[in-house]
């Protein structure tokens, strides 16, 4: 008899255990189709859905999560960055951010690849410009194309002058025919071209899992600007130069969704930054 008995309750606390195991697994399935897209983008697999596919609830959480990191970042100097993607600018009205928060500085595409020149890097430029915000050009890397190549490409277009941001080196992707070595390599070779041309070391930008799986340990005596849109990230780390927490931001005169961007300092000390 006692022994049935003890069989008996260890099979009834094994029902017990099967079916909190089953309540814990539907929670966590239940969260993850909830914030999926948010949690994915803070794994770094996938980027932010356009703010045109947010339901309601993901675009509320979206504009606190940007209404948070600004108000954190008060004091830094705030900006963002644009490509052929954002068509027309209208420059004299890119002044705030919700009308409460000025920006000071634009990342502007100048080359992609080899041979690539942004069709509105020319008239982006000159507007920013004439707008006085301080205006940083960025080449995106090709991992599959002489690294030489890219970088005269850039160099061929961009014409950096005193009060400008350093040149930006734009990498996301991974090789598809030569290896993780052979990668760093040419970016190595982007990087020493650029920086004898212009005589300033340039900016690495890139996603933060790129950054902490191939960059951050052999580039780092190079300025970083990170891409990180996790929405549990409230504030800039100290290893970033620049932070780019959003591409669902929203600013006056630009048509649709964009970039936004924190530098880890003040105005004064982007001034510093910039080539001399």
């Amino acid at each position: 008899m006692v022994l049935k008995k003890t069989t008996k309750k260890k099979t009834t606390n094994y029902k017990y255990k099967i079916i909190a195991s089953g309540i814990l697994l539907l929670m966590v399935i239940i969260i993850g189709f909830a914030y999926k897209t948010r949690f994915l983008s803070y794994l770094g697999f996938i980027p932010e859905k356009p703010y045109s596919e947010l339901s309601k609830e993901e675009r509320k959480l979206s504009n606190e999560h940007i209404e948070k990191v600004l108000l954190h970042h008060d004091e830094k100097a705030l900006g963002f960055d644009v490509s052929e993607y954002q068509s027309v600018i209208d420059w004299e009205k890119t002044y705030n951010i919700d009308e409460s928060f000025e920006l000071s500085f634009v990342f502007i595409r100048a080359t992609a690849g080899n041979n690539k020149v942004d069709s509105r890097f020319k008239e982006n430029w000159k507007n920013a410009k004439r707008r006085n915000l301080i205006c940083g050009a960025y080449h995106y890397y090709r991992p599959n194309e002489n690294s030489i190549e890219q970088a005269n490409n850039f160099i061929k277009t961009v014409k950096l002058r005193k009060g400008d941001l350093p040149p930006v080196l734009d990498i996301e992707k991974l090789p598809k025919t030569q290896s993780i070595a052979n990668l760093k390599l040419g970016l190595r070779r982007w990087l020493e071209t650029v920086e004898k041309h212009y005589k300033v070391k340039p900016i690495i930008y890139s996603g933060e899992s790129y950054y902490n799986d191939f960059l951050k340990k052999e580039f780092s005596d190079y300025p970083f600007w990170i891409a990180n849109y996790n929405f549990w990230t409230k504030e800039i780390k100290d290893e970033w130069d620049f932070w780019q927490f959003t591409e669902n931001g929203e600013v006056e005169g630009v048509k649709g969704r964009l970039d936004l961007n924190v530098y880890n300092g003040s105005v004064l000390s982007l001034q510093n930054k910039c080539i001399k």
